[in-house]
């Protein structure tokens, strides 16, 4: 899924809006805009009560870490050195941020997730939604979709999203997934905990099998119908800019 198209002809670059997925000419919403329609449970207005104004940076700044974190997976799981300093010896990430990475690294190093599928992009017509799944991998001798969340807390909508994933995998690969999980790297757990945890200190992988996510995937559908009620004429956001300019050519 590219981020923009570009128009060699009209020599124009047009950056699309990262809510929707564009193939084939068309636009799709995310699995996560979709989910934008999904009811807020009391813990949150709670919080906005208590944040007030700060809500906005709050929530930003948690999204900026959380594709930081997401971008040193990635890179560490592609073969990549991923390094805390840079060639001036200076932090290049918040300890925050290099905290979440190392958990990341506990997990897979002790417990060898076998990937096969590392932030994939998938866009279903048929199904009228998209998304970028996290990993795909055999885990235990099961087939696991993956996804990670650097979140304070997990919330009931993550379960939604991962049914919603798991219906794209079902639709455009041979595949078929076991389970899903979420990969919690912000947890509040302070031991390797007991036999049969997968989980170390602050970071734990919660589990569902099939027959649970099917029932989440319901959930997700109805939200998908409430959210086609409520933008009923939504249309990607899109800045388009010219690919070139020479000065003496450009004034007449």
């Amino acid at each position: 899924m590219s981020k923009f198209i570009i128009d060699m002809q009209a020599k124009q670059l047009t950056m699309l809006d990262a809510r929707f997925y564009y193939a084939d000419g068309n636009f799709y919403p995310s699995v996560t805009t979709i989910l934008e329609a999904y009811p807020k449970d009391a813990a949150y207005f709670k919080w906005i009560k208590e944040v007030g104004t700060d809500a906005d940076a709050i929530r930003d700044e948690a999204g900026r870490r959380g594709s930081v974190v997401h971008e040193l997976t990635e890179m560490y799981d592609n073969g990549a050195e991923v390094s805390l300093l840079n060639m001036d010896g200076n932090l290049q990430f918040k300890m925050s941020e290099w905290s979440m990475f190392e958990r990341y690294v506990d997990f897979v190093t002790r417990f060898k997730p076998d990937y096969f599928m590392n932030e994939q992009n998938f866009v279903s017509p048929a199904l009228g939604f998209a998304g970028t799944i996290d990993r795909l991998a055999w885990l235990d001798g099961k087939l696991t979709l993956i996804d990670i969340k650097t979140s304070n807390n997990i919330h009931d909508s993550y379960w939604l999203q991962l049914a919603a994933y798991t219906a794209l995998v079902h639709v455009l690969t041979s595949y078929k997934v076991d389970q899903v999980a979420i990969l919690h790297l912000n947890a509040k757990t302070r031991t390797l905990g007991t036999k049969g945890a997968v989980q170390g200190i602050g970071w734990q992988l919660l589990k569902k099998d099939m027959e649970e996510s099917i029932a989440d995937y319901d959930l997700f559908q109805v939200t998908k119908q409430l959210w086609h009620a409520q933008n009923k004429d939504a249309k990607p956001r899109q800045a388009s800019y010219r690919l070139n300019y020479k000065k003496d050519a450009d004034v007449q």
